[in-house]
């Protein structure tokens, strides 16, 4: 008989104390959520994350550019805040910093994302962790490293400008290019789990926890980096080449008729291949493409006699055509249409999310957890805090063991 029972996720009993806000940090502790560990999420009482406030919301009437009820939410923190327990801790409050002690007590993993010295000004740092707990694995995610300057803050758009991914895009001669998506917060925090892992991975043999600091500058800057642009220059290619990439040729994004194609032809065979799907197989035999480094060398005018055919044909003309010749080739989708590729829904790699009181009210679809594994599942608990300090009860009183009676003295004075 087939067992149909589902797997256990691989971080399951790892307990995560989550100290973030915006969407770095939050990311990392997505993703440490969706493997299986529990994450208490702290906001400040007085406004929580900055994410509650960012537009669009979500709630009865639909999507909506402006918070219209005092229930729609944000979808950002809809999307962030999934499979997260809700606390509350103002730890400007005397007497905060001994209940996150508390806190670290329990926990195997604490996450901040505050500008560089900020947590250790509140009485939260690593120092106070360790302090409370020699095996908690600490991890400051911030814009230049926890060893910066107190107070440089960063952004996203601030480290895509300092890094210099915005001049890796777009044509020469022309403005920088933002890059659409939030890459240097999404990358990031992906380094800050892998850091997080390998931690537990030496506390496993050591016992002992340790800091591990990621800078988003460091982050982006080593993928930026992965080209070098020194060579490029003293070969005199140029670096900025605008949908393509001329220094492997033809390689990039070409015009249809209605819309553009992603063409990869590297090699001999790719590139013959290529030049039959253009009806113009003597090509292949024109000193000017007839090799790899000749194509390279002439790649504006192989890229101009590529586009002059692309033009002349639709979208799906032009896949079809290079589909039977064996090229490399994909339409360029709009983003709602790649959310909804059933290779990504199929894997849980994008997925629905809706508010709980108003599934109806919308279709909307965020990320998933983009890794499988044979023997482990991945995906969210249903916990989701709405509110500020949803689930102070279930974690100041049932884990800490807090009584009412101190429950509510943190209350009066302001500290939840």
């Amino acid at each position: 008989m087939t067992d149909t029972s589902i797997p256990p996720r691989p971080l399951e009993g790892l307990r995560v104390i989550d100290l973030t806000r915006a969407l770095a940090g939050p990311y990392a502790t997505l993703l440490l959520a969706g493997l299986g560990a529990e994450v208490i999420k702290i906001e400040d009482p007085r406004g929580g994350d900055l994410a509650r406030e960012n537009s669009p919301y979500v709630g009865r009437n639909g999507v909506t550019v402006e918070r219209a009820h005092d229930d729609d939410v944000s979808i950002s923190h809809l999307s962030r805040a999934r499979g997260k327990k809700g606390v509350s801790l103002n730890f400007k409050a005397p007497g905060a910093q001994a209940v996150f002690a508390d806190l670290c007590r329990t926990a195997d993993i604490v996450v901040e994302n505050f500008t560089a010295g900020t947590a250790d000004r509140l009485g939260i740092g690593y120092a106070v962790a360790r302090e409370a707990n020699p095996g908690i694995i600490y991890c400051s995610l911030s814009g230049f490293g926890a060893d910066a300057p107190e107070g440089g803050k960063a952004m996203d758009v601030i480290i895509q400008a300092l890094s210099g991914a915005m001049y890796t895009s777009g044509a020469p001669d022309t403005p920088p290019v933002r890059m659409g998506i939030p890459i240097a917060d999404m990358l990031a925090p992906v380094f800050a789990v892998i850091g997080i892992l390998a931690a537990l991975e030496q506390r496993h043999r050591s016992g002992v926890g340790q800091h591990v600091d990621v800078s988003m500058l460091g982050a982006l800057t080593s993928f930026v980096a992965i080209e070098n642009w020194s060579a490029l220059a003293a070969a005199g290619m140029p670096a900025r080449t605008g949908l393509t990439v001329q220094r492997l040729s033809p390689f990039g994004v070409f015009e249809c008729a209605d819309g553009y194609v992603a063409i990869v032809a590297v090699h001999e065979k790719l590139a013959q291949g290529l030049f039959r799907a253009m009806r113009q197989p003597e090509l292949a035999a024109d000193p000017r493409f007839a090799s790899r480094d000749s194509r390279v060398a002439n790649a504006p005018v192989l890229e101009a006699a590529i586009t002059a055919w692309s033009r002349t044909l639709s979208v799906n003309e032009a896949v079809a055509r290079l589909e039977v010749e064996g090229v490399p080739v994909a339409p360029v989708r709009h983003p709602e249409e790649a959310l909804s590729d059933p290779r990504v829904l199929g894997r849980g790699e994008t997925m629905p999310i809706a508010h709980p009181r108003y599934p109806h009210q919308s279709e909307l679809r965020t990320a998933g957890i983009p890794i499988r594994f044979s023997a482990a599942s991945t995906g969210f608990d249903a916990t989701l805090p709405i509110g500020i300090g949803d689930h102070n009860r279930d974690v100041f009183r049932d884990l800490l063991g807090y009584d009412e009676e101190r429950l509510r003295a943190l209350g009066d004075a302001g500290v939840i």
